[in-house]
């Protein structure tokens, strides 16, 4: 996993891995939610993709267009 830079240093988001179709992020607590195209969507998983490489607002993002649209759960 690629740790979450967290710019604005108050996310939950800790770390993510990109795939092909997916994303997948691991939260403070140390859950790790999946979110594939089939799942979230295409549009969301892509710009999911953008805000965790610039380290800023997937959280927010999620909680708003994605929360509970993820694939899988890992605890």
């Amino acid at each position: 996993m690629t740790p979450y830079a967290n710019f604005s240093g108050d996310s939950g988001v800790q770390a993510y891995r990109i795939g092909a179709r997916q994303i997948a992020v691991q939260f403070a607590g140390g859950a790790v939610y999946v979110y594939t195209h089939a799942s979230a969507g295409r549009e969301h998983v892509e710009h999911m993709k953008l805000l965790a490489q610039a380290g800023q607002g997937l959280a927010t993002y999620i909680s708003e267009h994605a929360h509970d649209a993820y694939a899988s759960k890992q605890p």
